[in-house]
């Protein structure tokens, strides 16, 4: 999709863009496959707050997504491309040859009136869902499993796709977005082509309100708080940090601490990190 820009009738306006949305058909949701979804402002059963920064915005429906593919030879019909505002990826709402319908995500260059299948009799296809194992090297598909059956986790987001590389024995070998490096079991499944809506990341959001619609509250820095607010807080004027290093409210480190576990499991998979090095086995 397009971008737009405003006529800056106001401070905010000026900068402000947004999508032209010339690729949605439909402006309504299929109702069988939306469930409500709850606000709980960031808060626990307790009600406390556990993730800062969250409350508010606009109320939204969840658009149930289909991420299995596991309809094996039957073909589908694309009968929308609509507007998903639980993610960044635009979704297509497709209907079965047996009647039933579903959402999946909508690939760049999916268009209503297409067919698209799933399972190991599918062609190598835009849109189309197979193991890896049958898609051949180089081609850039997205929504990949990690695990047989479980659903696409990996590379779901607007204008990503990852690069099947090689397969050898019971895995295969994808460039993932981010540049890292990977092994995935090659039976798992992946749909072919880039998710569409790759703009997505050049919108320019323009003035605080928008981001208070997304449900996205303020964020206010540390440095600007009290002593006993945050370990960054207190001094006389703009005071430096004046501890080891950055922390979070709860004086744990931030910002280029390494958290991931060093015997985590996963650690035997990855070939190289997105960073460029190699993980120590």
């Amino acid at each position: 999709m397009g971008i737009k820009s405003y006529k800056p009738y106001t401070p905010s306006r000026r900068h402000m863009t947004g999508s032209d949305f010339s690729e949605i058909t439909a402006t309504k949701p299929e109702k069988s496959l939306t469930v409500s979804l709850k606000k709980n402002a960031g808060r626990n059963n307790q009600g406390k707050i556990t993730v800062r920064h969250h409350g508010g915005g606009s109320r939204r429906k969840y658009r149930i997504i289909d991420f299995k593919r596991n309809k094996d030879g039957v073909p589908a019909t694309v009968k929308t491309i609509e507007y998903d505002p639980n993610r960044t990826a635009n979704i297509a709402l497709i209907c079965y040859a047996d009647g039933e319908k579903a959402y999946i995500l909508a690939p760049d260059g999916l268009k209503v009136g297409q067919t698209i299948m799933n399972g190991p009799t599918a062609e190598v296809r835009l849109g189309n869902c197979l193991p890896m194992e049958l898609i051949p090297i180089g081609t850039m598909i997205h929504n990949i499993e990690l695990h047989p059956g479980k659903g696409g986790q990996m590379v779901r987001a607007a204008g990503n796709a990852a690069q099947l590389m090689a397969k050898e024995g019971k895995y295969a070998t994808l460039r993932l977005p981010s540049g890292e490096m990977r092994m995935v079991p090659i039976i798992c499944r992946a749909t072919i082509g880039t998710i569409g809506n790759g703009d997505h990341n050049l919108i320019n959001i323009g003035k605080a309100g928008r981001k208070r619609h997304m449900g996205i509250r303020p964020t206010v820095r540390g440095s600007v708080m009290n002593p006993n607010d945050h370990p960054h807080g207190g001094g006389e004027g703009r005071a430096p940090i004046g501890r080891p290093g950055p922390s979070t409210p709860w004086g744990k480190p931030a910002l280029g601490l390494k958290t991931r576990k060093k015997k985590k499991q996963s650690n035997k998979l990855i070939i190289r990190r997105r960073d460029g090095r190699a993980l120590s086995k």
